[in-house]
C-alpha cells in the first residue's frame, strides 16, 4: 500500500537484531567477527545448524550473547548448508516444522546451559520468505510455538502469513524492518543471495526515516508503510560493523533509544 506523504510515526525506542553464528567449523561468511557486533545489538538470531552453525559455535555465540545481555533467538533454516539456506527446499509443512523443532531445541538447550531463556524464534532466509506467503506452514509453526514456547516472540514481516497466524492465536510477535535489504511494493524484501557492500550512511538514513515517518522507498521508487518494532541487519553483509555503528549513531542522534525487545513489546 502506498503511504500518505508526511505521515509521522516517530518511534522512541527500537530493537536491533542481527543474524549471528553463521559459520561452520573453519568456514566463515562475511567480513566481521560476531564478537564485534554483539555489544552493538539487542537481539541475536543464532544459526541452529541447518544453514550454518555447529555445536561449538552455537555454544560460543550463546555464551557471548548472555555476557552482553543480548536476547537469544533461534534462527532455523532450510537444511541447506551448501546454499546457506537461501535455496528453497520442497517439503510438507509438517516436515519443515519438524526441521524447525529440531533446530530450536538445539539453541534452547545451549541457552539453558548458560542460564538464559529463549527470547524469540526467527526463521532464516528462504524459509522465512516461504513462511511469509504460506499460511499452512505459518499456522503449523505458530501452533508449535504456542505448545512449547508460548512466551517467546515470533520475528516476522508486517503483512506476512506469519504475522497473521501469530495474531490469530495470541503468540507474541515482533515485526522487522530490514536495514540492509531492499523492499518491493508489496512490503516484502527483495530476496537476493548477494547484496554486495552497501553504503552504511545510506542505510542509516533509511533506518532513521523508517523510524521517524514509517516509510521506506521501494526498488520501484514508491514509498510504502512498514510498521516494525525491530531493525534487522545481517552479519554476512559486507561492512556489517560499519552498518550497525552508523545506524546506532544516527538513531541516538535522533533521540531514538535502542532497547531489548522485552522493553518494547508487552
Amino acid at each position: 500500500m502506498q503511504a500518505e506523504q508526511g505521515r509521522k510515526v516517530a518511534l522512541e525506542v527500537v530493537d536491533i537484531n542481527c543474524d549471528l553464528g553463521e559459520a561452520f567449523g573453519r568456514w566463515r561468511v562475511g567480513d566481521t567477527e560476531d564478537s564485534a557486533l554483539m555489544g552493538l545489538i539487542s537481539s541475536a538470531n543464532i544459526a541452529a545448524g541447518f544453514h550454518a552453525g555447529d555445536p561449538n559455535l552455537m555454544d560460543h555465540t550463546v555464551r557471548v550473547a548472555v555476557e552482553h545481555g543480548v536476547g537469544i533467538g533461534a534462527h532455523p533454516g532450510y537444511n541447506d548448508l551448501q546454499g546457506f539456506g537461501r535455496r528453497k527446499i520442497n517439503g510438507t509443512a509438517r516436515e519443515l516444522v519438524n526441521d524447525i523443532v529440531y533446530q530450536v531445541g538445539a539453541i534452547r538447550e545451549f541457552a539453558r546451559r548458560h542460564g538464559a531463556t529463549l527470547q524469540h524464534v526467527k526463521p532464516h532466509g528462504a524459509l522465512y520468505m516461504e513462511m511469509a506467503v504460506n499460511p499452512e506452514l505459518a499456522q503449523l509453526f505458530v501452533h508449535y510455538m504456542r505448545t512449547v514456547a508460548p512466551n517467546a516472540y515470533v520475528f516476522c514481516m508486517a503483512g506476512s502469513a506469519t504475522e497473521t497466524a501469530a495474531l490469530e492465536v495470541g503468540q507474541p510477535l515482533v515485526r522487522e524492518f530490514y536495514a540492509d535489504r531492499d523492499y518491493d511494493e508489496s512490503g516484502s524484501i527483495v530476496f537476493t543471495r548477494d547484496v554486495g557492500r552497501p553504503d552504511p550512511m545510506a542505510i542509516a538514513r533509511k533506518v532513521v526515516r523508517a523510524c521517524r515517518e514509517g516509510l521506506v522507498t521501494t526498488v520501484s521508487g514508491k514509498d510504502i508503510e512498514v510498521p516494525f518494532e525491530s531493525i534487522c541487519f545481517h552479519s554476512d553483509t559486507l561492512g556489517a560493523l560499519d552498518i550497525v555503528r552508523n545506524m546506532r549513531e544516527a538513531l541516538i542522534a535522533e533521540g531514538i533509544r535502542i532497547a531489548p525487545i522485552s522493553e518494547i513489546v508487552r
